[in-house]
């Protein structure tokens, strides 16, 4: 298992945490995400097939794109 943290600045209310929450969970692989309102920082734990490439693409979609 692999776990990254990535530093997401549009990050600004508890909306915005739960989206990149649930859409980042649907990932297949992705074991756990948790994102934090205050550091605007989320952390995912993941393994095959999930990739950080599958992840970063995602927040982009999502409009939370990864600094």
């Amino acid at each position: 298992m692999t776990t990254v943290t990535y530093s997401i600045p549009s990050i600004h209310c508890g909306h915005c945490v739960h989206t990149i929450n649930m859409e980042i969970s649907e990932i297949e692989g992705v074991v756990s995400v948790k994102t934090d309102l205050n550091t605007k920082q989320s952390t995912i734990t993941f393994q095959p097939p999930a990739t950080e490439e599958k992840i970063k693409a995602m927040l982009v979609e999502i409009n939370y794109p990864a600094a």
